[in-house]
């Protein structure tokens, strides 16, 4: 029994002199491997405990066990050191001098479209407009037959538009959401503009893409007419580019107004007296828009003899590229930091 347990003292003293020994971590833990695992000899004492009677096993047991908790709690206290000695030289190495001169890291502005998007909206919100959002992929039925578009126009061609199934297709015009406005209301006033992107089967070149930004308005209530649609204009463009623009409106034709219009905005290089940049005509096309069509009131559920309205729609790039002087609409898509940086939100 004394033997054992002197046995037992010897390791324990030899085992403790090589943790504290052990030059690092890896060292720490092959001590570990060697005198603390279970075919260590520490362990394989326990088999001794058959040889002993009564007390006697009771004793070398717990002293066994004393030991080992010693030395456990010996390696414990040793890896801490190692461990907190690694943190320490991690930290130091990567100290920062703040004495040094900072980064200057090569920062961008927003994106113009975004700009002006934002502007636009803005504007009409002071107006009383609601900004209604939409899906950009839609239905054959809401992307074209609820704006009295026919089966037979060209811009239901699968050369024009970018369709998905034969039902489904991204929507070439933000009216959809005007559309759904007009349904969620059930008759009632509908004062909405809806922003999104649109997706057409463009070449995309100088100032055309496949896909760009769009803003389009609808007022529709009782006694809406013309003179309405014009005075909405003309504060937005005044708003937009300055109190001294005027705009007049030119017949055109959209399948969803009757009457339509082609909005054009006095040219801001020559004040309307006529020069390259507007063709000699002293004015610059900008946006379409018209009285709404009666068979789009009535597919949406607005009797046309008691309701009218108005509808617009404003191309957003069309009106950065003007209001920034941007030759080419394809700079808005380039991510080029020297163009972005041009531009910063107020």
């Amino acid at each position: 029994m004394e033997q054992a347990l002197a046995r037992l003292e010897q390791l324990k003293e030899n085992i403790s002199e090589e943790i504290n020994k052990a030059a690092s971590k890896n060292a720490l833990v092959e001590v570990r491997n060697t005198h603390l695992s279970k075919k260590a000899e520490i362990n394989n004492m326990m088999a001794l405990i058959k040889n002993f009677s009564g007390a006697d096993k009771a004793r070398f047991g717990q002293a066994i066990n004393d030991i080992r908790q010693s030395l456990n709690e010996l390696y414990d206290t040793r890896m801490r050191v190692f461990l907190d000695d690694e943190v320490s030289a991690k930290l130091a190495s990567e100290q920062i001098d703040i004495s040094l001169p900072g980064i200057n890291y090569q920062a961008g502005g927003t994106n113009p479209v975004f700009l002006v998007r934002d502007e636009i909206l803005d504007i009409f919100i002071s107006m009383g407009y609601e900004v209604k959002e939409g899906r950009d992929v839609e239905t054959d039925h809401y992307n074209f037959e609820l704006m009295n578009i026919p089966k037979n126009h060209p811009s239901r061609d699968m050369q024009d538009s970018f369709y998905i199934s034969e039902n489904l297709l991204l929507r070439t015009h933000t009216s959809p959401a005007q559309a759904r406005a007009m349904e969620e209301k059930k008759g009632e006033m509908v004062k909405v503009v809806c922003p999104g992107k649109c997706y057409r089967r463009d070449n995309d070149d100088m100032t055309h893409s496949h896909q760009f930004g769009q803003i389009e308005g609808l007022l529709v209530g009782k006694d809406i007419n013309l003179a309405h649609l014009k005075a909405t204009l003309d504060l937005f463009i005044k708003k937009m580019f300055g109190p001294k623009r005027e705009i007049r409106l030119v017949s055109s034709y959209f399948p969803f107004t009757e009457p339509s219009v082609e909005v054009q905005v006095s040219c801001a290089e020559c004040g309307g007296k006529g020069c390259p940049t507007c063709k000699d005509t002293g004015y610059i096309e900008i946006l379409g828009a018209g009285m709404v069509h009666p068979n789009v009131l009535k597919m949406s559920g607005y009797d046309p003899n008691i309701y009218s309205g108005f509808a617009f729609g404003i191309g957003i790039e069309r009106v950065a590229m003007l209001r920034y002087k941007v030759d080419d609409i394809r700079r808005f898509y380039q991510n080029d930091v020297r163009f972005l940086k041009q531009f910063v939100r107020k």
